[in-house]
């Protein structure tokens, strides 16, 4: 069976993609009940560090499961627009829940299994959620702000059966798995079909919500920078509440027809189960944020079988070279790294057959503008830092989202003069491969250089006793700001003066030599947010209180 979305080829997809969106859709019925009917394969191969299990999911099966769960959400009322809040981590149910649930039009809002009460609080009232699904051992938690939240009409519990609330398992078991579409108002693409919250840096996360169309825009994504096939076993490594997650575990994944890897792993983060089972589920295309890849450069990769492995990908935040070397001298697979956000898809990628520019995002995905703009929305000249935007067009461009919720003044401030800001800065070089700078807010102006936290970081981690660092820039009085470089060592290494002046005379060596670190703090770990971006934002505040004090 061919791709469900068939995009063609790259280079003629350069040329000007137009990525047909019908007024229906809805990603349960049109792509994974259509599977089930046309092309019954297995879905995704579920591992279960925890006890052992490990099972083959076939379309059919998750049709029928949904239909199942679908089938418990009209009985207790649901309606088209309503919304679920759900805290499931990488097991069956999670699917089985989120495509039943957009099989009946309600919105759901996955959330990743590091939210504690408040944040669950905050979620639920700002949505106005009716539902709650989460598993037993968070169950205490909806419990604790359950009073607080009066739309929350109905909690769901996956596992252990809890009082007051509906038993996912026995609910399921006791439900039809044949669905009767009759009795469900058909969903438009440019309805809501999920909600995701972004990261809060200052003030409440934003809630982002996502149409139905958004499932079919990701094809793009799984095409393009993921170069999956039908015939592929793909495996992304993320959270089920964060929005990578919808690019690499489910929508555009399926929408090909490839095999995804669900692997609930055990508490912490075991590298060498995680490259074992590379080679014994014949992983063919792979993706991890730069968190983990750097975790991987510390082990001797020559004791793994990648033979299985074709392509790999990440993003989230740039991977630095030396670390993209690592994994290719291991596993003969270049890092193909891309960028987009909650908001968007993936809007700039390095696709097979492109040169890699080892440090550069790529260029812009087909059928999408992407750009260097000024603050009034000029293009700005090659090599020249501006914000990355995303160019406003008829019709709207695919995967980007039309606002965030109820939030019209965050909405003037990332939509404006005809561009979506997306408050990441770059520089576009002649050949239009743009270069990731930072944050808009993580630039450092330093004796009038611009100074990317990026560029310092990837002259670190070349340093064999750096794994891991975080630049950002201190206040001064006569630079304006100096760069300060957080610094977490490679085993078998001591923090000492004599290291930190060894690294601020090798970042001289290997950039320019205004741009090395002043100031050197050697860390045992770095802070991040819940889905591993390193939080210079935290890092930025620290440094500058204690300039103050």
């Amino acid at each position: 069976m061919k791709p469900l979305i068939d995009l063609p080829d790259f280079a003629e997809a350069r040329r000007g993609l137009k990525l047909a969106i019908p007024e229906y859709y809805n990603f349960g019925f049109d792509c994974i009940d259509r599977r089930a009917r046309e092309a019954d394969k297995t879905a995704f191969l579920y591992v279960d560090a925890n006890s052992g299990v490990e099972k083959a999911y076939r379309f059919s099966d998750l049709s029928r499961a949904s239909n199942r769960f679908a089938n418990v959400l009209l009985g207790l009322g649901a309606k088209k627009g309503d919304f679920a809040f759900s805290m499931i981590p990488r097991i069956p149910a999670w699917y089985e829940t989120l495509i039943g649930s957009i099989k009946t039009g309600v919105v759901a809002m996955p959330g990743t299994n590091l939210l504690q009460p408040k944040d669950i609080e905050y979620r639920l009232n700002k949505s106005r959620a009716k539902f709650a699904i989460v598993t037993a051992d968070h169950a205490a938690k909806i419990d604790a702000v359950r009073a607080k939240c009066p739309h929350l009409k109905h909690c769901i519990v996956i596992g252990a059966a809890r009082e007051g609330w509906t038993h996912y398992e026995a609910a399921a078991a006791a439900a039809s798995d044949a669905l009767d579409v009759a009795k469900i108002e058909r969903t438009r693409a440019d309805e809501m079909m999920l909600a995701y919250f972004t990261s809060g840096t200052t003030a409440f996360p934003k809630m982002v919500p996502r149409a139905h169309s958004y499932a079919i825009a990701h094809t793009i994504t799984a095409r393009y920078w993921q170069d999956l096939r039908e015939s592929d076993v793909h495996w992304t490594l993320s959270d089920t509440g964060w929005a990578k997650a919808a690019w690499g575990m489910i929508f555009g994944q399926w929408q090909i027809g490839a095999t995804i890897v669900l692997y609930n792993a055990a508490p912490g983060f075991d590298a060498d189960a995680h490259l074992k089972l590379i080679a014994k589920h014949k992983v063919t295309t792979f993706c991890a944020p730069p968190t983990v890849y750097r975790t991987f450069a510390q082990l001797d990769l020559k004791a793994y079988d990648f033979s299985s492995l074709r392509h790999s990908v990440s993003a989230g935040e740039p991977l630095n070279p030396e670390v993209i070397r690592i994994w290719k001298d291991a596993t003969r697979t270049v890092v193909h790294d891309g960028f987009g956000q909650t908001e968007t898809i993936c809007v700039v990628a390095n696709v097979p057959g492109m040169e890699i520019r080892p440090g550069s995002m790529g260029r812009p995905s087909p059928g999408i503008t992407v750009d260097i703009v000024d603050d009034e929305g000029q293009v700005r000249p090659d090599g020249e830092i501006g914000h990355i935007a995303i160019k406003l067009t008829e019709p709207w461009p695919p995967g980007l989202f039309a606002g965030y919720y109820e939030d019209p003044d965050a909405n003037a401030r990332c939509f404006r003069n005809g561009w979506y800001y997306t408050g990441d800065t770059a520089t576009r070089d002649k050949d239009g491969y743009l270069w990731f700078v930072g944050r808009a807010d993580d630039i450092i102006s330093s004796a009038a250089y611009r100074i990317s936290p990026f560029e310092v970081e990837s002259a670190l981690i070349e340093h064999p006793a750096v794994a891991e660092s975080a630049v950002v820039g201190k206040k001064d009085e006569l630079r304006g700001e100096i760069v300060k470089a957080y610094v977490v060592l490679a085993k078998g290494y001591q923090a000492s003066d004599a290291l930190a002046k060894e690294l601020q005379d090798f970042v001289k060596n290997t950039t320019a030599p205004y741009k090395y670190p002043r100031e050197i703090e050697f860390r045992d770990a770095l802070p991040k947010t819940v889905s591993g971006k390193i939080r210079r934002v935290e890092l930025r505040a620290e440094a500058n209180r204690s300039s103050n004090t």
